[in-house]
């Protein structure tokens, strides 16, 4: 829920990261040093068997007011961890990132100004040299256009992790397994305007990733048909006038 004087909710899932946890609390800490509001990192265990958590734990107790978290006793995948910590979150906006670190924590700012100087709801990345071997990259353009075509849709990067949006736009969007590939598609969808920003990406470093093509091909086609069809049923609407007899002041 959100809270008076909270700005921004970072929500970050976290899957066996051990190598890569304390230096992204770190390099957010860093790049944020000169943000003028009240700011939060949360970060979702989704269930990890290596030390994440307790180096997730380490974090909150060095930094209490900013790092906080949320743990699951299994492993229950990326879009739950992304629910729960939009759930957990307190900011009136909210912005995501990859626990890997191949999302750049520098962009931000920039896509918070854009945000909050554009007629926009959602900024969405776009990442310009991709530091990931050929296949991922191919496997990743050819599933990214077909789920542009079967959703007609034009999201130019919807693998993108990196986003900042108005509390808004997860409060309404539907939940399901596999929601994160979609995020942009399913926020306008809702009737929220989105544009896109150009943003660094880093090679991996450090740990292993734990997402293969072919398990995210097949996956991901149930998916975008289940998100076609609630595209042609999906209802919106705008209220123009509402009485507010009997209501409660």
């Amino acid at each position: 829920m959100p809270e008076r004087g909270m700005e921004l909710s970072i929500v970050i899932p976290i899957y066996n990261e051990e190598e890569n946890v304390v230096q992204l609390v770190e390099e957010i800490l860093k790049t944020m040093e000169n943000f003028k509001a009240n700011y939060e990192i949360v970060l979702v265990d989704d269930g990890s068997k290596d030390d994440s958590l307790q180096l997730m734990k380490q974090s909150h107790k060095e930094h209490p007011e900013i790092v906080q978290y949320v743990s699951f006793t299994e492993n229950n995948g990326q879009t739950a961890a992304f629910i729960a910590g939009f759930r957990a979150s307190r900011g009136r906006l909210v912005a995501t990132l990859d626990g890997d670190r191949q999302n750049d924590p520098t962009d931000l700012p920039g896509m918070i100004e854009r945000l909050n100087t554009s007629d926009v709801d959602m900024v969405n990345g776009i990442r310009q040299k991709r530091q990931d071997n050929w296949l991922r990259k191919f496997s990743s353009r050819i599933g990214n256009d077909f789920r542009n075509w079967l959703t007609r849709e034009q999201v130019s990067d919807v693998g993108c992790s990196i986003r900042v949006m108005k509390r808004e736009c997860v409060a309404e969007i539907p939940c399901f397994n596999g929601l994160h590939r979609f995020f942009p598609t399913l926020v306008r969808m809702k009737g929220f305007r989105i544009t896109e920003m150009l943003v660094n990406h880093r090679e991996r470093t450090l740990g292993v990733s734990k997402y293969g093509v072919l398990n995210r091909a097949f996956v991901g086609f149930h998916d975008t048909l289940a998100v076609r069809w609630m595209l042609k049923r999906v209802l919106n609407w705008k209220v123009g006038e509402e009485s507010s007899q009997g209501r409660e002041a």
